[in-house]
């Protein structure tokens, strides 16, 4: 695993660390997915899960911790959470501190399915959240369906917003929906202070990406103290 910080510039803290997937020498996450399909997909899950946990208990991380996960490797809700349940108390880190991002990285084959297991995350305790808003499967038809308590925006979005109006305008659109639903924004993908500036001028206090940090391998990224600073 290797972790990278979301930032929280309004109270200038770090608001998570997502767990991010890598190989035993720091393989990219395509090159693991690669060997992901239908007889291994379960069990690469849940084993993403526990290590992620368990890392996170080893690094004392405070905050919130982001997991990935794949909807189509969740069979049974119940029987699923159990690992991570197990994971968290052996390893005495809250579940209260743990969210669960909804990757689209695969195509939801069952939104009824997905739905339910949202709803199950949500009552045990955890966060939950949209990942990649706004490009592949996770769009407007999928935040019809399932209500998280984080919409995470695509970088595809971020990239060069301070110089596109119609991005400007669909961030907007996102941020007023969020709201009437009661989720939180993060802005991901974040590489220039101008894209920071004009994201902060719509609204948005939660951001990842390179400018802050680039993920770290199996260790916590350190921050300069000049990017938490409020630039608008």
């Amino acid at each position: 695993m290797a972790f990278q910080p979301i930032v929280n510039l309004e109270t200038q803290t770090i608001f998570a660390h997502e767990a991010l997937v890598r190989g035993l020498n720091n393989e990219s996450a395509q090159a693991i997915f690669q060997h992901i399909n239908d007889s291994n997909r379960y069990l690469f899950d849940q084993a993403c899960r526990t290590t992620a946990i368990r890392l996170a208990a080893e690094l004392h991380i405070p905050c919130f911790l982001s997991i990935n996960f794949l909807p189509n490797a969740v069979y049974e809700p119940e029987r699923c959470i159990r690992t991570t349940l197990e994971a968290a108390e052996n390893h005495g880190f809250p579940i209260e501190q743990i969210i669960f991002e909804i990757t689209e990285s695969e195509q939801i084959t069952d939104l009824v399915h997905l739905r339910k297991i949202v709803e199950y995350y949500r009552a045990r305790g955890f966060k939950t959240a949209i990942d990649d808003f706004g490009a592949g499967y996770a769009g407007l038809n999928l935040l019809s369906e399932i209500q998280t308590d984080l919409i995470k925006l695509d970088m595809a979005l971020i990239r060069g917003i301070d110089q596109d109006k119609v991005r400007q305008a669909i961030v907007k659109g996102v941020l007023q929906v969020a709201g009437e639903l009661s989720s939180l924004v993060i802005a991901e993908g974040i590489e220039t202070q101008a894209e920071l500036i004009t994201l902060q001028g719509l609204g948005i206090n939660l951001f990842q990406g390179f400018y802050f940090a680039k993920p770290a391998f199996q260790s916590l990224a350190q921050i300069p103290l000049d990017r938490f600073v409020t630039v608008v």
